[in-house]
């Protein structure tokens, strides 16, 4: 039971951190972006393995914890 208030902290940290970088997802810089005429094609690479790593992290503390 000593270990739940560092749990809260991280979870609230990470939270924290994931809500900031939901305002960039999509506008990042590497995210591939074609239109020609009225066809658009957009492939959101960058934002794919910031997603990845953050997913990564989160589920590499929760293991820790356990």
């Amino acid at each position: 039971m000593n270990d739940l208030p560092k749990l809260v902290m991280i979870v609230g940290g990470i939270l924290l951190l994931v809500g900031f970088l939901l305002q960039f997802i999509g506008k990042l810089p590497g995210d591939i972006l074609i239109k020609k005429g009225n066809t658009t094609f957009y492939f959101p690479i960058v934002t794919s393995i910031v997603i990845s790593i953050l997913l990564s992290l989160i589920f590499f503390f929760i293991g820790r914890f356990k």
